[in-house]
């Protein structure tokens, strides 16, 4: 992405720092600290980490002003339940959980038809979509869907998701389109979660994507 600044409160930039010394990383207490750095930003990925509690709120209302091309994951898609509006610069990375809450229904009704239920949300949000899953969906209004033929089931742990959005925030910032970047984003996640596994489903960590990642995004360094 080139340049990524972190907002967060200010008890989390000490420990991001220590793990990712890399990251501009931003004390935000209030929504005063978060105007500037959205004023410079080109894409904002929202949502891992935020919470919902009244300080999440407000920034979240901040993040939605600013109108940027943005990637909604996590409490934020909690926090678009909670307040359903159309995004259509927006990308939704909702698991079946979390699609279920934004479309007012169970889980179960959600998995038993995987595409309507992608379908419903690129419409009811006007935004592009990715459903989480086993064989992920990316569906946007207008467009044919895809699923994604890559993955497994090592990859079904806590972070992961989150990893998704860095992901297509990236492709988003180095100029993809809103379907194109999703669509890239989740194959390359995917695909990355696949060439990690090969060391075996179990323990497998959003981290470990890492390598993978940065091989398959540069395959011209690979020849």
């Amino acid at each position: 992405a080139g340049l990524v600044s972190v907002a967060t409160r200010d008890a989390h930039v000490a420990p991001l720092l220590a793990r990712c010394p890399e990251a501009m990383t931003h004390a935000v207490e209030d929504g005063a600290a978060l105007v500037p750095l959205l004023r410079k930003a080109s894409v904002v990925a929202l949502g891992p980490g935020l919470g919902q509690d009244e300080w999440a709120q407000g920034l979240w209302r901040l993040a939605l002003a600013a109108e940027l091309p943005s990637v909604i994951d996590a409490d934020a898609l909690n926090l678009l339940a909670q307040a359903p509006r159309a995004l259509p610069n927006a990308v939704l990375t909702p698991h079946p959980g979390e699609a279920g809450r934004l479309l007012g229904i169970a889980t179960a009704e959600v998995q038993r038809d995987r595409f309507a239920a992608a379908a419903a949300l690129a419409e009811r949000y006007q935004a592009v979509v990715v459903l989480k899953g086993a064989g992920s969906i990316v569906a946007a209004p207008g467009q044919v869907p895809r699923v994604i033929a890559a993955g497994n089931p090592g990859m079904a742990v806590g972070g992961m998701g989150d990893l998704l959005t860095g992901v297509i925030a990236a492709l988003r910032a180095q100029g993809l389109a809103a379907f194109e970047a999703a669509s890239v984003g989740a194959l390359l996640h995917a695909a990355a979660g696949d060439r990690a596994a090969a060391a075996g489903q179990r323990g497998l960590l959003p981290s470990d994507l890492l390598p993978a990642l940065r091989h398959l995004a540069n395959p011209e360094a690979n020849r």
